[in-house]
């Protein structure tokens, strides 16, 4: 038999190579005819993708079905446990591996699913595909807190993450931001600082999830770039009343490119629709305790009640000048933010959260975000906090998720093909064919081949000037307190006292005294006022520097929470009950308020069901576990005093909340509660009701 009678095995490919490098040409099946994968099965052993439980029966990770779980393998009843028990190793090993380190940052989180729609506004100035008119957009987004452990409690003072992962056709592109515009720090060189300055002391792992104690004020009135974010922090934006009343930012500037190669810079920017809004300081230590939870459990109570959080984004839009500066402000300066009376923000596009994840583990604890998840038509600026950020994302995903692979996470996959020539790694899912990945390569002819010019992911060619290696800052990031005057300028009075109280609380809990004199220099180069008051609250004298606050910059009126009007759908309305009252006004006031989008809660002297007179109605709360805390506003239709009764009214009132009451229920007020501002009582709970949703839209009663 001659040799051309049959293929001689060991040819390294399924093609024919070509003698020059293939630059065209169809995507080759690179498997050659002896060649097989596994078949396409999920990790559950579905098929089609299917990653749910499969079927009713108890088995092994491996799909054996299981008739005990109960018991260990033993050498007799009261033997020892033997090695062979393989169902025992299995279940207990995996448990023991059931944690994977927390992130250092950011490890208290919640999330949700949800999608984003484009106006269309966006694509003079860019041509990410995802920004066209009417796309949509899957989007996953993760809040949370920065300086806690995954323990840590919703609501303490700190700043928030607003994290965006938009599934597009063209790649996933992570908007990882703050619910600050501002930075601590200007240098990524620093973030190993300010953390560990804000963390819990070292020697005793104390103050959880929060900044006042001694190292945080000691670095950040050293370190006096860190003045403006601190005075964000300490506002009431360190402490938002749910994560659907929170602004977000991408704090850095981006480059946006359009078809043509036209470049302009500008910062990105969540817009809430129900508004910005806040607890105030008790509200914040009552949750603390009776519900740590607050946030997460606000942010999906509300998706599962169908009132859906939704944020407009909006862009900030600046010409791409060499200087990159606008209106003498340092656009490379993360600790830096330009007014919108300068720059004001456009909308282009918005984001509606749908659903809640099935598995927090899975989806909330494994998602990975990262600034260099980028898509074709933007691209990173040199801020030097940003450029930090490039590296230190992508090298947290390798320790906390155990390898190269994480973006094969469910949770990560990106919604368009992916075909890279990355190979093996710890958790590869993805079984890989061809022999070649790598380039130039002819054996799996040429592919995968780049993008044509224009069509894929372009660094935009940015001309960098002669100069010298050196450990520097441009002189504009020398000013570390004219932004800092002009957020606490544009307060309204009651935010501006919030402030202060935070400050004196914060800095009351520190020990050493050196540290705040220090705090209150660098507040006496802010307002005078408020270190008067501060220094009054600590005791301390003023002190005299030189270079003391001179100019009173013009007020932002968008920095404010106070003193506009906002939607009251998904807000959250207690309805007081007792045996006593009307089945005909509580039906009243829940059609009234359910009118309006709002979500009302049943709050009784027991839980299940409540009877009144032939009717029954369920309990949503009781008088046990109701706080003010989780309401929006207070109907009051009960028939009979109850210290439980006046003491949820009594916090409602003293938080400014908004309170509606029959002539019988305004018993649980005192007499001159009934008379102030936002307590109306009438016989008419139609008329209660209506009067409670229009105070709502204020948000609290601010002349109390």
């Amino acid at each position: 038999m001659s040799t051309n009678e049959f293929d001689v095995p060991g040819a390294p490919s399924a093609l024919t190579p070509e003698k020059s490098e293939p630059t065209t040409g169809p995507v080759p099946r690179l498997t050659k005819e002896d060649q097989s994968g596994p078949d396409r099965i999920s990790p559950t052993g579905g098929a089609d993708g299917d990653r749910r439980q499969q079927g009713e029966t108890l088995t092994t990770a491996q799909g054996a079905r299981l008739g005990d779980t109960d018991h260990s393998l033993k050498a007799g009843p009261r033997g020892p446990v033997l090695l062979q028990d393989h169902h025992f190793r299995e279940k207990i090993t995996h448990f023991d591996h059931e944690r994977i380190p927390e992130r250092v940052v950011h490890a208290r989180g919640a999330a949700a699913h949800g999608v984003f729609r484009a106006n269309g506004a966006a694509e003079n100035i860019t041509s990410a595909a995802f920004l066209r008119k009417d796309v949509e957009t899957p989007v996953f987004v993760r809040f949370s807190t920065v300086l806690g452990s995954r323990g840590s409690a919703d609501t303490v003072r700190d700043t928030r993450g607003f994290a965006t992962k938009f599934y597009t056709d063209e790649g996933t592109f992570d908007l990882v931001g703050n619910n600050i515009p501002v930075f601590f720090i200007q240098d990524a060189i620093k973030f190993p600082d300010i953390i560990h300055a804000g963390k819990p002391h070292p020697d005793r792992e104390i103050p959880q999830a929060q900044s006042a104690h001694d190292t945080f004020w000691d670095f950040v009135t050293l370190h006096t770039e860190a003045t403006a974010h601190t005075m964000w922090n300490m506002s009431d934006r360190g402490i938002p009343r749910s994560y659907r009343m929170m602004e977000g930012f991408g704090v850095h500037t981006f480059r946006l490119v359009d078809g043509d190669g036209k470049t302009n810079l500008v910062k990105f920017h969540w817009k809430p629709r129900l508004g910005v809004h806040s607890l105030v300081w008790e509200e914040a230590q009552i949750a603390a305790g009776v519900d740590p939870d607050f946030h997460r459990r606000d942010l999906a109570d509300a998706i599962e009640s169908g009132a859906y959080p939704e944020w407009t984004l909006g862009v900030q839009v600046f010409p791409d000048t060499p200087e990159q500066e606008f209106e003498g402000i340092d656009l490379l300066d993360p600790t830096k933010f330009v007014p919108e009376e300068l720059a004001p923000v456009q909308p282009i596009g918005v984001m509606t959260l749908t659903s809640n994840p099935t598995n927090f583990f899975a989806e909330t604890e494994q998602v990975a975000f990262h600034p260099g998840h980028l898509v074709p038509g933007i691209d990173v600026t040199d801020d030097p906090l940003l450029q930090g950020r490039l590296f230190s994302y992508l090298d947290t995903q390798l320790s906390r998720l155990g390898g190269p692979n994480f973006g094969q996470l469910p949770i990560n996959r990106p919604h368009a093909p992916v075909n890279d020539m990355l190979r093996d790694g710890m958790h590869q899912t993805a079984v890989h064919d061809g022999v070649a990945p790598y380039k130039p390569n002819s054996l799996d002819g040429g592919c995968p081949f780049t993008a044509a010019p224009g069509a894929g992911f372009v660094d935009v060619p940015v001309p960098i000037e002669s100069t010298t290696k050196q450990r520097t800052k441009p002189s504009s990031f020398d000013d570390h307190f004219s932004q800092a005057r002009l957020f606490y300028a544009s307060l309204s009075e009651v935010e501006q006292q919030h402030l202060a109280a935070a400050y004196s609380f914060e800095l009351g809990k520190c020990y050493e005294q050196p540290i705040k004199e220090r705090a209150l220099e660098v507040l006496a180069r802010v307002d005078a006022t408020l270190c008067e008051q501060v220094a009054a609250s600590l005791g301390l004298p003023v002190p005299s520097v030189d270079d003391a606050e001179s100019d009173r910059p013009a007020p932002s009126a968008a920095l404010s929470q106070i003193g506009q009007e906002w939607p009251v759908e998904g807000r959250n309305v207690a309805v007081v009950v007792d045996e006593g009252t009307s089945a005909d006004s509580l039906d009243a006031a829940l059609e009234a308020l359910g009118g309006h989008g709002i979500v009302p809660l049943v709050t009784a002297p027991h839980g299940g069901k409540l009877a009144l007179g032939d009717s029954t109605v369920t309990v949503s709360r009781t008088y046990d576990t109701a706080r003010s805390i989780e309401f929006d506003a207070v109907v009051a239709l009960t028939t009979e005093s109850d210290a439980r009764v006046a003491r949820l009214l009594d916090e409602a009132f003293r938080h400014g909340k908004a309170i509606g009451a029959d002539q019988a229920g305004a018993a649980s007020l005192s007499p001159a509660d009934r008379e102030k501002p936002g307590v109306h009582v009438d016989d008419d709970v139609r008329e209660v009701a209506g009067r409670v949703v229009e105070l709502l839209r204020s948000h609290r009663v601010w002349q109390r």
